[in-house]
This record gives structure tokens, C-alpha cells and sequence, in this order.
């Protein structure tokens, strides 16, 4: 890679050389027949990745955006939205329904711990709720989700599951055509980002309904959105020659190019990696006495958020490392200065991680800890050999 940096942060991730170079290709204009064949073909095998039924948009905007368009064409206001929150991102969805009128209840789990379906189905049972969103992994905490309980729990109560996929897409299973539990367990959307498990820059929101989901747009006759309203963009995802909102092309260049190194590299394998990285990346650092906030049961594949052990100067240390090129991200909300997150997904390699624990061993030391190096790097191969 050209890249001059390790950007092992939980997203923007990695970007390889095919990717830039597809970036920096010739800009035309939107409506050019050759344009439209590349966003189409991108169009498709994002269908192909997340094999819906249904409709596959992919646009300008960030999972903001994406998140907002899975909302508003399913919950009307005044109808109620389950948030199931494992973190940070999944309590984003709360002030996001309140902003349209929508009854917003949550279950929020303890930072580095899953919501018990227990607590989902008494939820369930006890109210009326048109959907229901998870937080596939949740950015601020690296805590995943457990879909094979929640998507037949929540269709068993007839309400639609929205999946934010935006720390996960690409990485850890996400399809449409799966039935969880029943005929009727099968995730409605899902949402996603370019710049995570997809490994292209950011810019571009992507989400996925099936035909449950479309049959719920159809039963609202109007959203308060434009720019996110279904209704203007399906006819562009058709035929990409149409005009809508003008599409970001150098960037499309670059999402098909991700997609294509995605699928050829195939799913399972694509899973199975991530499952190793992250895996070997905690086990790694706990020979340095760090803990990942989430037990293993509950971990994300894609990101960790690491807990320092006592005495570690969060700025200190992520400032020394960014110095030898290797940047990592801090804690958010009251976890801030106590831990750091480090992404493992997207187009991140076996040898940049191994290098990223060997770093981090130095570092630590040169702050004024005892650790092994060495060892550390020696585990970390040692659980991607048995995980794989």
C-alpha cells in the first residue's frame, strides 16, 4: 500500500493501491453511459453482498445519512421504535426517531456487555413497536450483537429489524436471504458505510431493504425527507443513467473497485479473517496486561476498545505512536483516557497488525513498562494460525 500511515482506527480503515488508483480516474460526467455502467455493476454486487430481495441504495453521505434513510421510510411519527443499544451508536438512533416524531423506547446494555433477550422480549411483549434497530458492532465499545437470538425474537412480534451495519458490513454475516429461527427471521435493512469493513475513503451511505421493508414504505404515503425519501432514488439504483442528486463518480470508481476485491476474496473466507484478527489482536494485548472492554463471547470481529492498565497516559501514549505511524483511536464518552480502540478490518494485513502489537510493546516500554514484545507478537500468530 501507499499508504505512509497505519490507520488502524475503527474507520476510516486502510485503503489499497487499486482503490486509489480507481479513485483517481478521469471524472465524467454522471449521466455518461460508461459512469452508469460502474455504478450499476457496484449496485449489483453490493445486492450480491447482502443478497436482498429487495432494493439496494447506494449514495452520497455518510452512515449518518444512512441510518436516517432506514428510519424514516419504515417508522412513521408517532409510531414506536425499539432501540436496542449497545453502545455510543446504537443511542444515536434515539435523538434520530425523536427528530421525526417518532416514540422512541431503548434498551441500553452496560458499556462492554449485550442486551439479554430477556429484556428484548418483555420490551416486545409489552408494546406495540413497528421496528426494531441493532447495532451489529457498536463502534464505541466493540460489543457485537447475537442476531441468531434477536431477529427471530423480533419477528416473532411482527415488527421490522433494522440492522446498522456500519462497523460490520463485509466483515461479519449480514444476509438478507438468511432465516433466523423461523421462515420469518430475516433482517428488513441494512445500513452501512464505505469507510469501515468496505475499506474505500469515506462519503458514501449504503442500505438495503427487502420486501418487507418496501412493502412498509409503501404503506406511508409520505416521509419528511427528500433527499433520503426511497421513493426519489429507487429509479436511479434501476438505471443509474437517471438523475436524481448528482452521485459522488470518482468515488463510485472507488466503491466498485472495494466491492470487487470484497467478493472476489469471498464471503466465508472474509468472515473467518476478521473472526482471527480480532481474536489474535486481544489475545496480543493481553500479554501486555490490556483487556478488551467486551468479553470474547461478546467481541466485535472488526474493532476492540482496549482498557489501559493502571498508570497509562492515554494522549502520551497514542501521540508516541502516531509519531512511529501507527494511529489508533481514543475512548469516547466516560471510557475517554481510559482506553483506546483499535480497528482489525477492511483491507488491514496479518503483518500490519503484527507490526501495530510490536509497536505498541515498545511504546509501552519506553513509557515506563515492563512488557515482552516479543511474546506478544508470537501470541498474535500463534491465535490467527488456530482461529483460521
Amino acid at each position: 500500500m501507499r499508504n505512509q500511515e497505519m490507520l488502524l482506527i475503527p474507520g476510516p480503515t486502510p485503503v489499497v493501491d487499486s482503490i486509489y488508483d480507481a479513485l483517481a480516474q478521469e471524472t465524467r460526467s454522471h449521466t455518461d453511459p460508461r459512469f452508469a455502467a460502474i455504478y450499476r455493476n457496484a449496485i449489483e454486487m453490493t445486492r450480491d453482498m447482502l443478497k436482498t430481495d429487495g432494493e439496494v441504495f447506494v449514495i452520497s453521505g455518510s452512515g449518518t445519512i444512512a441510518m436516517e434513510m432506514a428510519l424514516v421510510n419504515t417508522v412513521a411519527a408517532g409510531e414506536k421504535l425499539l432501540v436496542i443499544s449497545h453502545g455510543y451508536f446504537g443511542d444515536r438512533f434515539i435523538k434520530l426517531g425523536e427528530a421525526f416524531g417518532i416514540e422512541v423506547d431503548v434498551l441500553q446494555a452496560e458499556w462492554g456487555k449485550q442486551v439479554s433477550p430477556n429484556e428484548v422480549e418483555k420490551k416486545l411483549d409489552n408494546g406495540n413497536f413497528k421496528a426494531v434497530t441493532i447495532t451489529h458492532a457498536d463502534t464505541s465499545t466493540g460489543v457485537a450483537a447475537n442476531l441468531d437470538a434477536l431477529v427471530p425474537l423480533i419477528k416473532k412480534h411482527g415488527a421490522l429489524v433494522i440492522l446498522d451495519g456500519v462497523c460490520a458490513t463485509a466483515a461479519m454475516e449480514e444476509d438478507m436471504s438468511r432465516t433466523y429461527g423461523d421462515s420469518n427471521g430475516k433482517i428488513d435493512v441494512i445500513l452501512t458505510g464505505s469507510q469501515k469493513a468496505i475499506g474505500v475513503p469515506p462519503g458514501l451511505a449504503i442500505v438495503a431493504f427487502n420486501q418487507t421493508a418496501l412493502d412498509a414504505r409503501s404503506k406511508m404515503k409520505q416521509v419528511p425527507a427528500y433527499y433520503c425519501d426511497i421513493y426519489n432514488w429507487i429509479p436511479i439504483m434501476n438505471d443509474p443513467s437517471k438523475y436524481f442528486a448528482t452521485p459522488p463518480v470518482n468515488l463510485i470508481y472507488a466503491y466498485e473497485e472495494g466491492m470487487k476485491l470484497v467478493l472476489e476474496e469471498g464471503m466465508e473466507k472474509r468472515y473467518s479473517r476478521h473472526r482471527a484478527f480480532g481474536k489474535a489482536v486481544r489475545a496480543a494485548l493481553e500479554v501486555y496486561g490490556m483487556k478488551a472492554l467486551a468479553d470474547e463471547e461478546v467481541a466485535a470481529a472488526t474493532l476492540s476498545c482496549i482498557l489501559y492498565p493502571e498508570g497509562m497516559d492515554d494522549a502520551a501514549f497514542r501521540a508516541v505512536l502516531a509519531k512511529k505511524g501507527l494511529i489508533l483511536a481514543g475512548a469516547l464518552a466516560h471510557l475517554a483516557g481510559k482506553a483506546f480502540r483499535i480497528g482489525h478490518m477492511g483491507n488491514t494485513t496479518e503483518q500490519m497488525l503484527e507490526k501495530a502489537i510490536q509497536l505498541i510493546g515498545e511504546t509501552m516500554n519506553e513509557l515506563g513498562n515492563s512488557v515482552d514484545p516479543v511474546e506478544a507478537v508470537n501470541c498474535f500468530k500463534r491465535t490467527v494460525a488456530i482461529v483460521s
